[in-house]
C-alpha cells in the first residue's frame, strides 16, 4: 500500500519546480513589469554607481543573482538588466557577468523541465514511430547545430529555447555549451548598448535597441545561423547520396 501511494506522490513531486517557475513567472509579469525597467535604472543610477564603487564585488554578487532570478523565473526585464551590466561593469566584464549569470538561470530553467515533464515526454518519444521517429533521430544526429541555431536567431524567445531542448531531450552537457557560446553575440550587443547608458539618460533619451537590427550586427549573427547549419545540410546531403 506504501509503494502505490508513493508513487504518485514522487510523480507530482517532479513536477513542482516547473510548476514554481511558470507561477512566479505569471506573478512576476504582472507585478515587475514597471519596476525591471529603464527608468528604474535613469533614477536609481548614481546610488547604483556609487555602491558599484564602494563594493564593487558585493555589486557584482547582487547583479548576478538578480539576473539569474530574472532569467531562471522568466521575469520580465532581461534585455534591461544586460544592459544595466554594461553600463555598470563596461563592455568585457558587464559580458562575461551577463552571459554566466543568463548561462545560469537558463540551465534551471532546462533542468526543471527535465525533471518534470521533459522525463515523461521524452520516455514518449523514445518508443515513438514513424515521422516522430525521424524527427526525433534527426534532431539528436544535429543536436548541437539546432541549440546553436536556437541561441542564435533573435525571433526564437529565450525561455522557448530553454524550454524546449528540455521537453524533446537533449543532453544538459550539449544544451550547457551552446547556451554559454550562443548568447555570446547577443550579450555583446546588450551590453554595448548599456554601456553608452549614462549619455543617453543626460539626453533625456530612451535607449535606441535598434541596433541589433543593424546590417554590421545582424550580418556577424546571420553568419554564424549558417555556419551552424552547414552541418545539418552536409548531412543531408551524404544521406542522399546514400541513399
Amino acid at each position: 500500500m506504501s509503494d502505490t501511494t508513493q508513487a504518485p506522490r514522487s510523480g507530482l513531486a517532479r513536477h513542482i519546480p516547473l510548476l514554481v517557475i511558470l507561477t512566479v513567472a505569471a506573478v512576476g509579469f504582472f507585478t515587475l513589469g514597471d519596476y525591471l525597467t529603464f527608468e528604474t535604472l535613469r533614477d536609481n543610477r548614481e546610488v547604483l554607481l556609487a555602491w558599484r564603487d564602494a563594493n564593487y564585488w558585493a555589486m557584482v554578487a547582487t547583479f548576478v543573482t538578480i539576473y539569474i532570478v530574472i532569467v531562471g523565473f522568466s521575469l520580465p526585464g532581461a534585455a534591461v538588466a544586460s544592459m544595466t551590466g554594461g553600463f555598470l561593469f563596461g563592455l568585457f566584464a558587464g559580458t562575461v557577468f551577463n552571459v554566466f549569470a543568463a548561462t545560469i538561470g537558463a540551465s534551471a530553467i532546462f533542468l526543471a523541465a527535465r525533471w518534470g515533464l521533459g522525463q515523461s515526454l521524452t520516455a514518449k518519444l523514445e518508443a515513438s514511430e514513424g515521422t516522430v521517429k525521424k524527427l526525433k533521430d534527426g534532431l539528436r544526429e544535429n543536436e548541437i547545430s539546432v541549440l546553436f541555431l536556437l541561441r542564435l536567431v533573435p525571433v526564437v524567445p529565450f525561455f522557448v529555447a530553454n524550454l524546449v531542448p528540455a521537453l524533446v531531450g537533449v543532453k544538459f552537457r550539449n544544451f550547457l555549451i551552446t547556451t554559454a557560446l550562443g548568447i555570446i553575440p547577443g550579450g555583446i550587443v546588450y551590453t554595448w548598448i548599456g554601456v553608452g547608458l549614462g549619455g543617453v539618460f543626460d539626453r533625456g533619451e530612451t535607449p535606441d535597441v535598434s541596433l541589433l537590427w543593424e546590417p554590421f550586427v545582424m550580418g556577424p549573427i546571420i553568419g554564424l545561423c549558417v555556419l551552424a547549419t552547414l552541418p545539418i545540410v552536409v548531412k543531408a546531403l551524404r544521406g542522399r547520396k546514400d541513399a
